[in-house]
């Protein structure tokens, strides 16, 4: 009971700060100190990435708050439904440092801080204009992923401010990313969550990223800031005066069960549709309900791909290249298929699956987009299985 009222005195008091800090027009000392939080990754997928966020300090006013641009509202009306369009608004948050540094601690998330190189104006500036963001008309902003999220806000705040004082070293990482390729290095490649955003997202993120861009994560976001300088009336000098680490996380390393894996339930699948393949191949018949439910099973993932490209407003979804193998069509000729003698058009159309997985292949081979290796035993054995019905079919019509 007296952890919960002492708990109760710190919101209130906390909310009470808040208040006061909404309803007066501050000027900060010139022991106030701007600096740039970069939390590490948590457990959750929507957490692989860590993030970013800023953190005004002004002891001489009792101020130690938080602004960051990852918040949104889960009562939003058709909450689900905005965010599966790219439609959900995401807005920018204000708390108090102890509140946010207490959620980081307990999800075990490490968190570092970059104290930045700047003027007392310069510092007003920025505090001006994150208090100006944060008024209810201002404050929300639609989400996208690569190019307007928690960690590009603190770099284009800075750049807006600071203008042509800050200067970006492109050098802070020396190797050449594609867009899939940085996300992917956060997440582990036999997990259901990277074989899900391969899936779904296209051949746009397939592109190298330039050192700008690279920043739509939290870690580059910070390796940018330690190789930025500011220049002034003392001259240019690094943008980041000093960085220390506020909490350092226990060792909590992901653990991926094998045979719950994307590899294991799609081998075990490709090997039951080449198993079955076999049999008929010796029976000289066709499982019909097979061949229905790979239709079916292949056109329903296709017509979500192919709403996530049209339907939606996310930029990855464009131009998605596995509807070659999850081709739509397929089903609307589930039923065709299962039918023990189907219409010869039906012919036809396995071929122009057979040629669709070909093209697939040079797309793959050439860069236009990457696929989940996960993903490669069902590939092959959806190619084999429409080559044998092909042949099937070839003899039968």
């Amino acid at each position: 009971m007296k952890k919960k009222l002492i708990l109760l005195s710190f919101v209130a008091i906390h909310t009470l700060f808040l208040i006061t800090l909404k309803a007066q027009k501050i000027t900060l000392s010139e022991t106030a100190v701007i600096s740039v939080l970069t939390m590490g990754p948590g457990n959750a997928l929507n957490d692989s990435f860590g993030h970013s966020a800023f953190r005004i300090q002004d002891p001489n006013q009792h101020i130690d708050v938080v602004y960051n641009y990852g918040v949104y509202d889960f009562e939003t009306p058709h909450f689900y439904l905005k965010f599966t369009k790219g439609k959900l608004l995401y807005q920018l948050d204000r708390t108090s440092f102890n509140l946010f540094y207490r959620h980081y601690l307990e999800q075990n998330r490490w968190i570092k801080e970059q104290a930045l190189n700047l003027t007392t104006a310069e510092k007003q500036e920025i505090f001006n204009f994150l208090q100006n963001n944060y008024l209810p008309e201002n404050r929300n902003y639609t989400y996208d992923f690569f190019f307007d999220n928690c960690a590009t806000r603190i770099r284009d705040v800075l750049a807006s401010t600071l203008k042509n004082k800050l200067v970006y070293n492109s050098q802070f990482e020396s190797d050449s990313y594609t867009f899939r390729e940085l996300i992917q290095k956060n997440v582990f490649w036999n997990s259901w969550g990277s074989f899900g955003m391969d899936i779904a997202i296209g051949a746009v993120v397939d592109r190298n990223a330039i050192s700008w861009e690279y920043q739509f994560l939290p870690e580059y976001v910070f390796k940018a800031l330690e190789k930025s300088t500011i220049s002034g009336n003392q001259g240019t000098t690094n943008l980041v005066k000093n960085t220390s680490t506020l909490f350092k996380n226990s060792s909590n390393e992901k653990s991926v069960v094998f045979f719950t894996s994307p590899l294991f339930i799609i081998g075990f699948l490709s090997i039951m549709i080449l198993g079955w393949t076999f049999k008929d191949y010796r029976n000289k018949a066709r499982n019909r309900w097979l061949d229905a439910s790979i239709f079916a099973f292949t056109g329903i993932i296709g017509v979500f791909l192919l709403l996530l490209w049209f339907a939606t407003d996310h930029f990855a979804t464009q131009h998605n290249y596995n509807l070659l193998w999850a081709v739509p069509l397929s089903l609307f000729c589930a039923v065709e298929v299962s039918k023990n003698n189907p219409k010869f058009w039906l012919k036809k159309y396995i071929m122009f699956q057979i040629l669709m997985l070909l093209l697939l292949s040079i797309h793959w081979i050439t860069g236009v987009q990457f696929f989940p290796l996960t993903l490669s035993p069902l590939l092959m054995a959806l190619c084999i299985r429409y080559i044998y019905i092909f042949s099937f079919l070839n003899k039968k019509l």
